[in-house]
């Protein structure tokens, strides 16, 4: 299954284009699978030790070892990645201030505006599973996954920030651009290493903390209370932390997806999948620094 949660979306462009990123093996959601990291043996890309480029399948035909490639104009480049990101995230900021300004959350309709959250958050789900079985992205889509998100960012952030803990909102989006900021940082000096085996590990992890997670929402739901105890207390604080830490994980492999894109001339349309990615890891990283805030807070 697929949701905003970025353990289940698929990373890596399509394959029917031609570039497969890490997943060659076109991991659906809820089965990710290993694929093939450009910078191991095999990779079908690496053509000459002094062009890499020479079996790119978005090369144009006439191009020769050590000859230089023509410029394309249907291959996506950073810029592409940029514009559609800040359309999608500028969308779901839109719809959650309107959400928050226009659904405010009273104790007379809090069970109507958590109703609205959580029918928001089902059709994003919905969207998300839906593109997430496309053979490629579709802006509709994903503008549209982008907007029901930010219905229930909005409501959620508004009923923690009313009755749980004040201003944490704003610290939660801080904390968000402090983690985005530092893995692109880190990123690019090199200091994270994104192969194969990061890949592995990473998912792994991810699988284990959210089977983790749906067993503690099962008992929660059949035997009451917090369940496990893995979203508040001591326990809580800890899964928080280590839900920002795969967050930043999945940050990393977002840029790995993006650089090799663009390296490898990717199709512009693919731009649209790496914004996705990158939104739905930022929301991730938001709702796990939220929930984190406001335990430390609810403990003063």
């Amino acid at each position: 299954m697929r949701s905003s949660n970025p353990v289940f979306s698929r990373r890596g462009f399509s394959r029917d284009n031609g570039y497969a990123g890490f997943n060659a093996q076109q991991p659906q959601a809820g089965g990710p699978a290993v694929g093939t990291d450009p910078y191991a043996t095999g990779n079908p890309y690496a053509g000459d030790a002094t062009n890499p480029y020479a079996t790119n399948p978005y090369a144009p035909q006439d191009t020769q070892l050590g000859a230089p490639q023509q410029a394309r104009g249907n291959v996506m480049t950073i810029d592409d990645v940029v514009s559609r990101t800040a359309m999608t995230l500028g969308t779901v900021v839109l719809t959650a201030v309107l959400s928050w300004l226009l659904l405010p959350v009273d104790p007379a309709n809090l069970g109507k505006s958590y109703g609205i959250a959580i029918g928001a958050a089902l059709v994003a789900l919905v969207l998300s599973l839906v593109q997430s079985f496309k053979r490629k992205p579709s802006p509709a889509l994903i503008l549209s996954y982008a907007a029901f998100e930010g219905v229930f960012l909005g409501v959620i952030s508004a009923a923690v920030s009313t009755y749980i803990a004040d201003g944490v909102v704003i610290q939660a989006v801080l904390g968000t651009m402090a983690v985005f900021a530092g893995v692109l940082i880190a990123y690019k000096l090199g200091w994270i290493r994104v192969n194969r085996r990061f890949y592995g590990f990473v998912m792994a992890a991810a699988m284990g903390f959210m089977l983790l997670m749906v067993t503690n929402l099962l008992f929660a739901v059949f035997a009451g209370g917090d369940g496990l105890g893995f979203r508040s207390g001591g326990l809580g604080i800890l899964f928080g932390v280590i839900g920002i830490i795969l967050g930043a994980c999945f940050l990393a492999l977002d840029f790995k997806q993006v650089e090799d894109g663009v390296t490898y001339g990717a199709p512009r349309e693919e731009a649209w999948l790496a914004a996705f990615g990158l939104t739905m890891t930022l929301v991730w990283i938001y709702l796990e620094m939220l929930r984190l805030l406001s335990i430390l807070q609810g403990d003063d």
